[in-house]
């Protein structure tokens, strides 16, 4: 298992160890469970179960209608 060292300023630190006796787990663990809980890469459940619950709302706006001639671009 690996460590890691983190330097916390004092409240931060008192919202940890608060934390942790509240969750009846050693700092370590609550720090542990805290990375994987906000830094994992998929949408929590709740979010996906929302996807298709809004019938009327727009998954694209629709595109503006051209308002005139494009300008002249630059070569390279």
């Amino acid at each position: 298992m690996s460590q890691i060292t983190l330097y916390l300023d004092e409240a931060t630190q008192a919202l940890v160890d608060q934390a942790a006796v509240a969750s009846g787990v050693s700092k370590s663990r609550w720090v542990a469970e805290a990375i994987r809980r906000y830094a994992h890469d998929t949408w929590p459940t709740d979010v996906l179960a929302l996807a298709g619950q809004f019938a009327d709302f727009p998954l694209r706006p629709t595109p503006p209608e051209p308002t005139g001639d494009d300008l002249p671009r630059l070569s390279f």
